[in-house]
């Protein structure tokens, strides 16, 4: 077992904890785009139709988004370690799984299984991520952890599209296993060990956490789905009514596992705001362009791709580049001026004219990717540092959360804009109103500036 370090692991050792803990993370955050590719010649190839299918991607979704919080605030009782390694072994268990499926319910059973497997990791990856760095390199290391999330979720559709023209589907899912099984035993001998919380788990609190989410994210898929308003309103409406059971109770637990003790930290609290609002954007824009770009203006599939490639591959430059700026400027200021670019780049991307040359869609795609480049970093660093150190898991949890509420409502809202708006028009109003998400959120994180929202602010912070 690794040893437990006060500020940060020596390097070698950090070297491989570093690539464990982003490998792990790539492949589960891959894993929830590139099923979304590989959906149609999966739902043929099962004998299933696409209205049944979708649960392929629904049932990973939601494993992740209802055990995120339970699983973090597992992670400071047995350590972070433990949740990783574990997490880690069940992904690349059902990754084998889901490559041997053979029918529409074994597959879904496996990405459920699937989903759990990645919670774990996501759980407590930015946990993991400030045990690994000695503090004055937290910034650093929270920018490269941004910059393969982004660049994880931007490339899923390209990767995948690609395995699929040399391969058969279940390749999608079985080349997680060698990398899996390589991140695991990176893992188990490089992995720090951290400080375990005293307190016992919170069962019933985690079975109120699984309910409320799991309920929320199934009302607002189907939602975006056009499925029955009455079913969609009776899951909202029962997520409100166990959520609000949820809350009650959270706020009589010394640690709470939704971490209400936490969003009292002024800049914790404005920087979930921040996420949530800037990767609700982030799916906007995702899901509309390449309906804009090929329906819209003309472009077939693969030069839809290379043009959005624009976008990773400046996130690629910038997302270092803002881990080295942490040292000198406020998370909140870099956040701000990242945003307004995120939304201005948006906003040029929804004027662009009917015959755009190639180099206008190019640059209004770098101007987006660096505004989202300079803005994660500086946001989930503001999130881990405004946490007490025993309460990394707890912010861990909140960081996924967020991204995964945020990424859900961007995907739905894009559905019901389609949906009510004139043919053609979908597309361009679903840029404007991710840039009206992103100008937003551009707000909310200059706040994080203002004297009342500085550590010292607020006792919360224990």
């Amino acid at each position: 077992m690794s040893d437990t370090y006060t500020d940060g692991m020596p390097m070698p050792a950090r070297a491989w904890a570093v690539a464990t803990v982003m490998l792990a993370i790539s492949l589960a955050v891959l894993d929830g785009a590139i099923a979304n590719v590989g959906l149609p010649t999966i739902a043929r190839d099962l004998n299933a139709s696409p209205a049944t299918s979708i649960w392929i991607v629904n049932a990973y979704q939601l494993a992740i988004t209802i055990s995120l919080l339970p699983l973090a605030a597992l992670g400071e009782i047995v350590s972070y370690r433990r949740v990783y390694t574990v997490g880690l072994a069940l992904f690349t268990v059902a990754s084998l799984g889901c490559a041997l499926s053979d029918s529409l319910v074994t597959l879904t059973l496996a990405r459920v299984a699937q989903g759990f497997g990645a919670a774990g990791i996501m759980s407590v990856n930015t946990a993991l991520v400030k045990a690994i760095y000695p503090s004055r390199w937290l910034g650093r290391g929270v920018s490269l952890n941004a910059l393969i999330v982004a660049i994880s979720s931007a490339a899923g559709p390209t990767i995948a599209a690609g395995v699929l023209s040399i391969a058969h589907w279940p390749w999608l899912f079985a080349i997680n296993v060698p990398l899996g099984i390589i991140a695991f035993v990176i893992a188990v001998r490089s992995l720090p060990d951290t400080a375990r919380a005293s307190h016992p788990f919170d069962w019933t609190g985690a079975l109120l956490s699984a309910l409320t989410f799991g309920l929320l994210i199934s009302g607002i898929d189907a939602f975006g789905h056009g499925q029955a308003r009455w079913l969609v309103a009776l899951e909202v409406a029962a997520a409100l009514v166990i959520g609000t059971v949820f809350v009650r109770r959270q706020r009589t637990q010394p640690v709470p596992l939704l971490p209400l003790d936490l969003l009292r930290i002024p800049i914790f609290g404005l920087s979930i705001c921040t996420s949530m609002a800037s990767f609700c954007a982030q799916m906007l824009a995702f899901v509309a362009l390449p309906f804009f770009l090929q329906d819209s203006l003309g472009f077939d599939r693969v030069q839809t791709g290379l043009l959005m490639t624009a976008w990773p591959l400046t996130i690629v430059v910038v997302a270092p580049l803002a881990g080295r700026l942490l040292e000198y400027y406020k998370p909140g200021l870099l956040g701000a001026i990242g945003l307004a670019a995120f939304a201005l780049g948006l906003l040029a991307l929804g004027l662009l004219p009917a015959h755009p040359h190639q180099a206008d869609i190019v640059w209004r795609m770098a101007l987006c990717g660096f505004g989202f480049g300079l803005f994660q970093s500086p946001n989930n660093y503001a999130m881990l540092t405004a946490a007490p150190a025993h309460r990394s898991g707890g912010a861990s949890g909140m960081l996924g959360t967020a991204r995964l509420t945020g990424q859900t409502t961007g995907a739905a809202l894009v559905a019901l804009i389609f949906s009510v708006s004139p043919s053609g028009l979908g597309t361009r109003a679903s840029l404007f109103v991710a840039a009206a998400f992103a100008a937003v959120a551009a707000v909310v994180s200059s706040l994080r500036t203002l004297p009342a929202a500085q550590p010292g602010a607020n006792s919360a912070r224990g």
